[in-house]
């Protein structure tokens, strides 16, 4: 059951943003401008920005801050400057042309120095309830940040990747905290985007074991 298509992330993010307790696990978004992107990336020293619209990874980029050198990285290509400005000139023919949102940067945990995310698969039943299709893990390819498999990205069991990037003895607790969260979003994006039919979310665990919601799409690869 495929049913509606919702394309347009910030309109996603909004309505998760709405509920109490899924708003703590979802990054600073902001809409794309200069004077975001250098408020953020000062604030968190690491930001990503991605269009509005799209998926697969594609014209994802990490903006960092550090030690005076601002930088983005596309790809493994990384560009460094000694000025905002000057960054944000060249950044603009990084983009690939279209609205884009800027999202705080986690620093997720990782294997073997590679990050790694989960993707959370769910379906609606003709009888109106969800059952799960998938939880795994997506590691990313060496020497890239964005995980999506079509990038290179290895996929793993989600208890594989909690145990391999996390201690052993959490894996159960956050395989069901994440199940909860799963379970609460698709409340909020049901009631928010009637005639939804799938949905696929994108989750991080950061280095202190908090769980964040990174995206939610509604034409799950």
């Amino acid at each position: 059951m495929a049913g509606r298509q919702l394309a347009n992330k910030w309109l996603k993010t909004e309505a998760l943003l709405s509920n109490a307790r899924v708003a703590p696990h979802i990054p600073q978004t902001r809409m794309y401008d200069a004077e975001q992107l250098k408020r953020m990336v000062n604030q968190f020293g690491m930001v990503v920005i991605k269009p509005i619209r799209g998926g697969g990874g594609y014209g994802v980029i990490k903006v960092s801050y550090e030690h005076g050198i601002y930088s983005f990285t596309y790809m493994s290509k990384r560009r460094s400057f000694s000025s905002f400005e000057t960054m944000f000139k060249v950044l603009g023919r990084a983009k690939v042309g279209r609205k884009y949102i800027i999202q705080q940067g986690i620093h997720l945990a990782r294997i073997g120095g590679r990050p790694i995310d989960y993707r959370v698969k769910v379906a609606k039943q003709p009888d109106g309830t969800w059952i799960y299709r998938a939880m795994v893990g997506r590691l990313a390819r060496p020497g890239l940040f964005v995980t999506n498999l079509c990038k290179g990205g290895t996929q793993l069991s989600a208890r594989e990747g909690l145990r391999r990037s996390l201690r052993s003895k959490v894996v159960n607790t956050k395989r069901k905290e994440m199940r909860t969260l799963t379970n609460t979003c698709i409340e909020i994006m049901e009631s928010s985007f009637p005639g939804i039919g799938e949905l696929g979310f994108d989750y991080g665990i950061d280095n202190f074991g908090r769980i964040w919601i990174f995206e939610v799409n509604t034409r799950p690869q």
